[in-house]
């Protein structure tokens, strides 16, 4: 085949695809006309790699039926795109909508803690359920502060247990138990140390080593723990549409909340290893833990707020999500 002579003949056909791939709008005869086209340089290509495979050409004709199959396919939006929108979108309008369970979970998770810490402070038969004196003494005075020590394996290890919790609390929400469990146990941990160090009189320490990383720490927890109880409460009450519906979309949106809270807890683990048992002065501390908390409340009620009223849910698209039979309101 003459490669020069085949040019000469399709290079009108060729250059019409690549015109109408670049274009922006196609009406109903320039897309069918585009089809038309796609086939037939598809052909040639095919002719010019198997006859004379010119490394020019082959890359002209191949770019052109690689932007026209584009528009004929439909073009995903770059991988990148897909992150932009979760991180500034689907994240935060999954955690605002349920915002109002976040400061539920943390009242009762605070409430009980409390409670616990005031029985073991005020009541020397709890306070001997912690251990022996010796074993007492040994905690308050020396592993207390000792398992603060700075350092990236500290920090991953603490990361990675937190980011555990968290993903247990919204796996296991819709039993309705799992979350539950997981929050009762850690105010009741959280409610006996404070009690512990109380009674020798070290309650400005426990506070001073719990604050700066347990402000966000202690929060993306009852985020997880709220999101679970999202999901158990909508099979419980799914309202107008399908439960298995309903769960499929309340699932796919919460679930975002685990994937977020992994680099909140990234955040805290951070601070936990770095900040709360070095050498700086207790209000640096306590403020960049405040500043950490702060920052996360503002993603969830600025951004979430912004996505919440635009009708963003935290679900994927519904492209992805599949059709759905329609359901009366």
């Amino acid at each position: 085949m003459d490669l020069d002579a085949l040019t000469a003949v399709r290079a009108d056909q060729w250059a019409r695809l690549d015109e109408l791939a670049r274009r922006r709008r196609l009406d109903g005869a320039e897309a069918d006309e585009l089809a038309r086209l796609y086939q037939a340089v598809a052909t040639d290509l095919s002719t010019v790699r198997s006859t004379a495979p010119d490394p020019t050409a082959v890359a002209n004709l191949s770019g052109s039926l690689s932007r026209a199959r584009a528009r004929l396919a439909g073009a995903h939006e770059p991988a990148w795109s897909d992150v932009v929108r979760f991180a500034v979108v689907s994240a935060p309008a999954a955690l605002y909508r349920i915002r109002w369970w976040i400061a539920g979970v943390a009242f009762a998770s605070v409430a009980v803690a409390v409670v616990v810490g005031w029985w073991v402070a005020t009541d020397p038969g709890a306070l001997a359920s912690l251990g022996p004196k010796s074993a007492r003494d040994q905690y308050v005075l020396h592993d207390f502060g000792d398992y603060y020590a700075p350092g990236s394996t500290f920090a991953s290890v603490v990361w990675t247990n937190n980011a555990w919790l968290s993903a247990v609390c919204v796996a296991l929400g819709i039993t309705g138990i799992g979350p539950v469990w997981v929050l009762f146990t850690n105010a009741v941990n959280v409610g006996s140390i404070g009690g512990l160090m109380a009674t020798y009189g070290r309650l400005d320490v426990f506070f001073a080593s719990i604050l700066p990383h347990g402000m966000l720490e202690l929060t993306a927890l009852f985020t997880a723990g709220a999101a679970g109880l999202r999901i158990f409460w909508t099979l419980v009450d799914p309202g107008p549409r399908p439960r298995a519906r309903a769960l499929a979309e309340e699932g796919r949106a919460l679930f975002t909340v685990a994937i977020t809270l992994v680099m909140a807890l990234a955040v805290s683990g951070l601070i936990e290893g770095f900040v709360t048992g070095s050498a700086l002065p207790e209000w640096l501390k306590l403020t960049i833990g405040a500043l950490a908390l702060a920052a996360f409340w503002a993603y969830v009620l600025v951004l979430g707020g912004r996505a919440a009223r635009a009708g963003e849910t935290g679900d994927v698209d519904a492209q992805r999500a599949g059709d759905v039979r329609p359901v009366a309101a």
